[in-house]
C-alpha cells in the first residue's frame, strides 16, 4: 500500500510539474490523478478534476493555480518553454532585494511557491492579481481625465523602475496610445528637463572625458547585448542640441524594439556620446548631468565615434548599432564610414527613407497597382537637406531594383531647395554635408534652368508625387495643390516635415484642393477629412514602422550589413499587412495597434532578401527554413523568437545555494 500511494503520489507530482510550465499539453494525459472518462479516484484525498486545464485552475492545489495562471490563457505565439523560467542572477540575495530588483519583482503578481521560495511571504500584500489584472489597475490610472502626456510619461517610467515585465506588457497590450508616451512627440518634452527627472541610470554614458576608455567601460555592462541605440544629442526631435539629454531618445527608442518586435529587454543597451552641448540653456543649468563644455567637433569628434564603434565590435561583434539624432553634418558621413565595418544603421536617414518608399507602395496599392508601378511616377521633392536626399536616395534604388538604369532613375526627380529647382548649372561646393548626394540629381537635371520655383516646376514636370522634407509651413499652396489634383485622379501628397507647425500643407488643406482625392501622408499626425462626400485618410508616416522588423530581422538572419535590398524588402513589407478594406479606404499604412504583424513581415522578408543576397551567417539554417517552409514557415519562426512579457515562474540559479529549482 505504501509504494501504490507513493507511486499515485509520484504521478501527481509530474502533473504539477507540466501543468506549471504548459497546461494545454496535457489534455490526452490521464494518469490517476486525471481521468478523462470522468472519474474522480483521489490520490490527495479531494475530488479529482478531469481535465488538465481544470486542473491547471483547481483551487485545491495553490501551486498549480498560482503558477500556471501565468501561462494558462495566453493568445500570443511568441517563446514558449524555453524562456518559461527566470532564472535569478546568482548575486540577487532571497528577501526584500527580490522586490527592489525590476528584473524579477512581480508586486502582487507572485505565486505562494514562489514567496515561499524568494523568502518574501509577508513581504507582499497576500491577494494574488494576475498581470492582466495589474495591467487593469495601472491603465485605469492613466486615463483618467485630465492626465497630460508627462503625468503618463513619468508614470511609465516609474513603473519601469519598479517592474520592468508588467512595463512591457502594458507597452505591449496599448502600444497605439503609449508609443507617442514613451516616443515622440512626449519624450521630446521630457528631453528638455532630463536632467531634473532623472531618477535612476539606464543605459551608458561614454563622454568625452573617457576617450580611451571606452573598450574597458563596454564590460562594465554584464548582459549581452544584441541592439544598441547611440545619439550624441545634437539634433533631437528638432529640439536642437540637448546633449547627453539625448538618452531619452536612445531609452525610448528601445523600449519600442522592445514592444514591437520582441527583442529580450536584457539585451538591448542605450547609449549617448557625451561630446558636450552647445546649447547655452544647458551650460548655464547647474544641474545639467552631461559635460558642461562647447561640443568638441571635426576630426576630434569622429574620432570618438570611431573608437565607441570599435569597443561595440569587441564585446559584442553581432550587435546591431542603430544611430540616432546626429546632427545633418555628421549623420551622412558616419553612417558611410562605419555601414561596412559594423552592422548599424541611421534611422533618421534610412528608416524615415524606408518609410516614405512604404508609403508610396501603398499608394501603389491603393491605385490597385503592384510595387512595380514605381517606375511609372515622376517625384518633386522640395529639401535638399540629409532627410530629402536620403529619401531620394532611397526611392532611386527602388526605381533601378525595379528595373529602370540609374540614369533614368535620376531623371524621375525634380529637386528643391530655398533657391529654387537644383539643376546641373547649380554650383555646388566640394566638401559641403550633402553635395555628393545630390550631385547626380542635379546632373541629370539639364532640360531646364536652375532655380525654377515649385509652380513651374509642377506645370513643367506633371508629377505624380509632391513630397516635402523642407520644414517651410504652407509650402504647398492651395494653388500648387489644386495643380496637382488636376494633374492627377489620385496625387500623392506627402508633406513629411516635423512638427505640424513645419509640415509643407496639413490634411484639410490637400483634401480641399484636391476633392478628398489625394493619397495623403505626413511627417506629423492629422485628422481624416471628408469632402464632397469623400474621406481622405490622413496617413501618418511613422519609423516604428520599420526600425523593429528591420532589426529584428537583421539579427536573426546572422548578417553583418544592411544593404539597399534588405531596406526595400522592408519597404515592400509594410503595406502587405494591409486587408483589403484599408487599400479601399486608401490608408497606405497599417495600425500602430498591429505593429507586432508588421514587425513579423518585415523581418521575414528582410531575412530572404539577406539570403538571396549571401548575406546569412547562420550556416544555412535560414535558407533551409525557407526552401522547406516559404515565407510563412519563416514568418513563424521570427514570430517564435520574440520576447513576450508575462510573469514566469522565478528560481534561483544552479549551483547559487540559494534556493532550489
Amino acid at each position: 500500500d505504501v509504494m501504490r500511494n507513493l507511486r499515485g503520489f509520484l504521478k501527481s507530482a509530474l502533473v504539477v510539474r507540466e501543468c506549471r510550465t504548459r497546461p494545454d499539453s496535457l489534455i490526452g494525459f490521464a494518469p490517476a490523478l486525471i481521468n478523462p472518462r470522468g472519474s474522480t479516484t483521489p490520490a490527495f484525498g479531494f475530488p479529482a478534476p478531469t481535465t488538465a486545464r481544470e486542473y491547471a485552475t483547481t483551487r485545491y492545489s495553490e501551486v498549480a493555480q498560482k503558477e500556471t495562471n501565468y501561462f494558462a490563457d495566453r493568445t500570443h505565439t511568441c517563446r514558449f518553454a524555453e524562456n518559461d523560467v527566470m532564472i535569478m542572477h546568482a548575486d540577487t540575495n532571497r528577501g526584500i532585494e527580490v522586490l527592489l530588483n525590476p528584473i524579477y519583482n512581480k508586486g502582487t503578481g507572485f505565486s505562494l511557491a514562489e514567496k515561499e521560495r524568494l523568502g518574501i511571504r509577508g513581504l507582499t500584500p497576500p491577494r494574488y492579481f494576475t498581470i492582466e489584472q495589474q495591467c487593469e489597475k495601472i491603465w485605469a490610472n492613466l486615463t483618467e481625465k485630465g492626465k497630460t502626456g508627462m503625468f503618463r510619461w513619468r508614470s511609465m517610467q516609474a513603473l519601469q523602475d519598479r517592474n520592468e515585465t508588467l512595463f512591457y506588457r502594458l507597452l505591449v497590450d496599448h502600444i497605439e496610445e503609449l508609443a507617442p508616451v514613451i516616443y515622440t512627440p512626449t519624450v521630446g518634452e521630457a528631453c528638455l528637463q532630463y536632467s531634473r527627472l532623472f531618477r535612476r541610470p539606464r543605459g551608458m554614458y561614454f563622454s568625452a572625458d573617457d576617450v580611451g576608455h571606452f573598450n574597458a567601460m563596454m564590460y562594465n555592462w554584464k548582459n549581452d547585448v544584441s541592439v544598441i541605440v547611440v545619439t550624441d544629442g545634437s539634433r533631437v526631435l528638432g529640439l536642437g542640441d540637448l546633449g547627453a539629454h539625448g538618452m531619452g531618445i536612445s531609452v525610448g527608442k528601445l523600449d519600442l524594439y522592445v514592444a514591437g518586435a520582441g527583442i529580450e529587454p536584457s539585451s538591448v543597451l542605450p547609449c549617448v556620446l557625451d561630446v558636450g552641448t552647445d546649447n547655452e540653456e544647458l551650460l548655464t543649468d547647474p544641474y545639467y548631468f552631461g559635460l558642461p563644455q562647447k561640443r568638441i567637433k571635426g576630426d576630434a569628434f569622429m574620432n570618438i565615434v570611431d573608437e565607441f564603434i570599435q569597443a561595440v565590435k569587441n564585446r559584442w561583434p553581432k550587435a546591431l548599432v542603430q544611430f540616432e539624432d546626429f546632427s545633418t553634418d555628421h549623420a551622412m558621413p558616419i553612417l558611410k564610414r562605419h555601414r561596412e565595418n559594423v552592422l548599424c544603421f541611421n534611422d533618421d536617414i534610412q528608416g524615415t527613407a524606408v518609410v516614405v518608399l512604404a508609403g508610396i507602395y501603398g499608394a501603389m496599392a491603393a491605385m490597385g497597382k503592384s510595387p512595380s508601378a514605381i517606375i511609372e511616377q515622376t517625384f518633386v521633392l522640395c529639401g535638399a537637406g540629409s532627410a530629402g536626399m536620403g529619401i531620394a536616395n532611397f526611392i532611386h534604388a527602388a526605381l533601378v531594383h525595379h528595373g529602370l538604369s540609374p540614369q533614368q532613375a535620376f531623371e524621375r526627380f525634380y529637386i528643391l531647395d530655398k533657391h529654387g529647382l537644383i539643376t546641373s548649372s547649380r554650383e555646388l561646393k566640394e566638401g559641403e554635408a550633402g553635395v555628393d548626394d545630390l550631385r547626380p540629381f542635379a546632373e541629370s537635371r539639364l532640360d531646364l534652368p536652375d532655380g525654377l520655383k515649385l509652380k513651374e516646376v509642377i506645370e513643367i514636370a506633371k508629377p505624380t508625387a509632391l513630397l516635402g522634407a523642407s520644414t517651410v509651413n504652407g509650402l504647398f499652396t492651395h494653388e500648387i495643390l489644386s495643380r496637382m489634383g488636376k494633374l492627377n485622379n489620385n496625387p500623392i501628397i506627402m508633406p513629411l516635415s516635423n512638427p505640424t507647425s513645419r509640415a509643407e500643407c496639413t490634411a484639410e488643406a490637400a483634401a480641399n484642393a484636391t476633392e478628398g482625392r489625394a493619397i495623403f501622408s505626413a511627417g506629423s499626425p492629422f485628422d481624416d477629412v471628408s469632402k464632397s462626400g469623400v474621406t481622405m485618410v490622413a496617413n501618418q508616416g511613422n519609423n516604428f514602422y520599420v526600425f523593429p522588423g528591420l532589426g529584428l530581422g537583421s539579427i536573426l538572419v546572422g548578417s553583418d550589413y544592411i544593404s539597399d535590398g534588405m531596406l526595400n524588402a522592408a519597404a515592400e513589407a509594410i503595406p502587405k499587412t494591409l486587408n483589403d478594406g484599408a487599400i479601399q479606404r486608401r490608408a497606405i499604412y497599417p495600425r500602430i495597434a498591429d505593429i507586432r504583424d508588421v514587425s513579423v513581415k518585415v523581418a521575414a522578408a528582410v531575412m530572404k532578401q539577406a539570403v538571396d543576397e549571401g548575406r546569412e551567417n547562420r550556416g544555412g539554417k535560414i535558407a533551409h527554413m525557407i526552401s522547406r517552409d516559404g515565407l510563412e514557415g519563416l514568418e513563424r519562426y521570427v514570430r517564435s523568437s520574440m520576447y513576450y512579457p508575462e510573469y514566469r515562474p522565478t528560481v534561483f540559479s544552479p549551483g547559487s545555494g540559494r534556493g532550489t529549482l
